[in-house]
């Protein structure tokens, strides 16, 4: 047990130690970038850039929202505060499409009005973007798969290591054929990119946030179910959602036929079906008794009175 404890504690500890020097590097790499985009004129730099930004924003959020997360549940929260994560992920993904409209409207402008762009530092800092790109994605990887909010993050890192292969075509392209005008194209699909991840990801997060039913489950199929299970009559007003991106949740009335002892083992024999059938970890159950012998569960008779 407490060698178990001590592996989980290590790894969140080694977890958020990657995020951390994720930030870090992400944060030096916009400064850098930014820098590049104005001494070169280079539009898609700068577009590179504030994805950077957003994602070393997007890892702050998640390191703080992790923080709050692990706070057992209290008298405010009973709950606890596991959805602190699905709340930076909104933020994130909300910001994410700000910056994906705002990228299209500037690089509008710069079709209109080209300027001059220097090629070779545009390929050199975005060269070392896709380096850093690579590095960061690499530290978030493996927490991506059990959080949603770092695998947006994740998938923002993979995002930027495109777009940065994309400003190393921008720069290259200027320099072998001088088209200044498709650094402002390659901003467009930069952008373009930054929106298709915030509208896919963004659903996700507000279906749970607003007690959605697990994508995954069928509510008459768990009702057809558990009304199978000897000794259950009927199911009704039946509520299943999401506490957090991996807990799932059922609250249900039960008729049965049982006495009060039977209940019990009927109760057990459900709980145990969801966690089992449905990865349903928390069911909040209310059992009703049927005044009749009419709950035949082969003809599906449902007697309730």
């Amino acid at each position: 047990m407490s060698s178990s404890h001590h592996n989980h504690n290590h790894h969140a500890v080694s977890g958020d130690r990657n995020l951390l020097i994720a930030v870090a590097v992400n944060m030096l790499l916009t400064v850098a970038q930014v820098i590049g985009g104005i001494l070169s004129g280079s539009l898609s730099l700068i577009a590179d850039a504030l994805h950077n930004f957003s994602d070393a924003v997007s890892l702050g959020i998640a390191i703080f929202a992790r923080k709050i997360a692990k706070r057992p549940p209290d008298a405010f929260k009973t709950f606890g505060y596991q959805r602190a994560e699905l709340i930076a992920a909104l933020i994130n993904l909300t910001t994410l499409i700000l910056i994906g409209l705002y990228l299209i409207y500037v690089a509008t402008l710069r079709l209109m009005e080209p300027v001059e762009i220097e090629g070779w530092m545009v390929i050199i800092v975005a060269g070392i973007a896709l380096i850093v790109d690579v590095i960061t994605a690499v530290l978030t990887f493996t927490m991506s798969k059990d959080s949603l909010n770092i695998k947006a993050a994740f998938l923002h890192n993979v995002s930027d290591a495109l777009s940065s292969v994309g400003v190393i075509v921008a720069g290259s392209l200027i320099l072998v054929f001088d088209w200044i005008w498709v650094d402002a194209v390659i901003t467009f699909m930069i952008s373009g990119y930054i929106l298709y991840m915030g509208f896919k990801e963004l659903p996700k997060t507000i279906h749970i946030l607003m007690d959605g039913t697990p994508e995954h489950l069928s509510i008459a199929e768990v009702i057809n179910s558990l009304e199978n299970i000897d000794g259950v009559c009927n199911v009704h007003h039946v509520h299943i959602r999401q506490l957090d991106e991996h807990t799932n949740a059922l609250e249900a009335h039960i008729v049965t036929e049982g006495s009060p002892g039977k209940n019990e083992e009927i109760k057990t024999l459900i709980k145990s079906q969801l966690l089992k059938d449905y990865l349903i970890e928390h069911s909040t159950l209310e059992l009703e008794y049927l005044n009749g012998d009419c709950c035949d569960q082969n003809n599906h008779t449902r007697c309730i009175s």
